[in-house]
C-alpha cells in the first residue's frame, strides 16, 4: 500500500474515531442536562396545517440531544391512528409529530367551538394508539394554533379519566382561547391578576368549566406573539385572546408561565420556527 494511501485511510479513521467521540461527549452532555423520561411528548399543528409545523421544534430538540426518537401519528378524518414507526420501548423522551387528515375541522365552519371538540377526539385517539404501543403514566402536549384549543377540550373532556394518562406538561402557543383577529371578543381587555376578559368568545364559554376541573399536576407554559405592528397580535391571534388561557385554568395548574414572543419572528406561523420558542420549549419540557 502506497504511503499516501495509507496516510488517508489513516486520516479517514482519525475522523471516524472523533465523531464517535463527539457524538458521545455530546450524548454524556445531554444527559447532565435534561432529565430521562419515558413521558411521550405530542405535538398538534393548527388549522389548514401537518405535521410539518412541527418539524422544526421536534428536530431542535433532537440536535439539543433531548431525544433520538421521533415518529410521525397520521390521523385519517375517521379517526384512525396510525404510526410510521413504532416508539422503541425504551426510548428517552420520544416525541409524537400529529398529522390530521381533517386539518380544517371540515363541516363545523358555522361552529368552531363543537369543531374544536371533535377535533379533541383525534388527541385522544392519538393517547389511546401510544396505549396500545407501551402503557404511559404521563404525557406532554404542544399545540400550536388549533391544535390548542383541541388539547384544551381533550382535557376538559377526560379530565378524571384514571385510564388515561397523565398531563405533564402543557405547551399553548399561539393560542385562541377568546377568539381571532377580527373578532371584538378577542381583544378584549383582560383582568392582568386574573386573566378574564371583559367579553367572552363562544370559544372559551365551554371551557370554563376546567376553572373547577384542570388538572392540578400539570404545568403550563403560555407562549403567544405580538408582532408590534400596533395590532398587539401575531397577526391571527390577539395577545389577550391567548392570555385568557389564564382564567380558564383558574390558577389550578402546578405552575403556569407566560412568554411573549415580539418582533417580526412573532407572526402567527414563524412561532413555530423561532428559535426563541425552541429554547423555551426544551428548557420547559426536559432541562433538569
Amino acid at each position: 500500500m502506497h504511503r499516501r494511501t495509507v496516510s488517508i485511510v489513516g486520516s479517514l479513521i482519525i475522523a471516524v474515531i472523533a465523531i464517535i467521540s463527539f457524538n458521545a461527549w455530546h450524548r454524556a452532555q445531554a444527559a447532565k442536562q435534561f432529565v430521562h423520561s419515558s413521558t411521550p411528548t405530542i405535538f398538534i399543528h393548527g388549522w389548514g396545517s401537518s405535521a410539518h409545523a412541527e418539524e422544526k421544534m421536534a428536530n431542535a430538540a433532537k440536535r439539543a440531544g433531548v431525544t433520538n426518537t421521533i415518529v410521525r401519528a397520521n390521523v385519517s378524518r375517521q379517526g384512525k391512528v396510525t404510526f410510521n414507526k413504532t416508539i422503541p420501548a425504551h426510548a428517552i423522551n420520544p416525541i409524537v409529530e400529529v398529522n390530521l387528515a381533517d386539518n380544517k375541522l371540515s363541516g363545523y365552519e358555522n361552529d368552531y367551538p363543537t369543531g374544536y371538540k371533535h377535533g379533541a377526539t383525534y388527541v385522544k385517539n392519538v393517547v389511546l394508539a401510544l396505549e396500545r404501543q407501551h402503557h404511559y403514566r404521563a404525557i406532554n402536549l404542544v399545540g400550536h394554533s388549533m391544535g390548542n384549543l383541541e388539547i384544551i377540550n381533550y382535557i376538559n373532556e377526560n379530565t378524571g379519566n384514571r385510564k388515561l394518562p397523565r398531563v405533564d406538561h402543557l405547551v399553548a402557543i399561539a393560542g385562541h382561547y377568546n377568539g381571532l383577529v377580527g373578532q371584538k371578543t378577542a381583544k378584549s381587555p383582560v383582568n392582568q391578576q386574573t386573566g378574564e376578559p371583559e367579553r367572552q368568545d363562544a370559544t372559551i364559554k365551554p371551557l370554563l368549566t376546567l376553572r373547577q376541573t384542570f388538572p392540578t399536576n400539570t404545568r403550563v407554559l403560555n407562549i403567544y406573539g405580538d408582532k408590534e405592528d400596533g395590532s398587539h397580535s401575531d397577526g391571527d391571534v390577539p395577545v389577550n385572546s391567548a392570555k385568557s388561557l389564564k382564567y380558564i385554568i383558574n390558577g389550578r395548574a402546578k405552575s403556569y408561565r407566560e412568554v411573549e414572543i415580539t418582533g417580526a419572528n412573532a407572526q402567527h406561523s414563524k412561532l413555530h420556527n423561532n428559535a426563541q420558542v425552541n429554547r423555551e420549549l426544551i428548557n420547559f419540557l426536559w432541562r433538569k
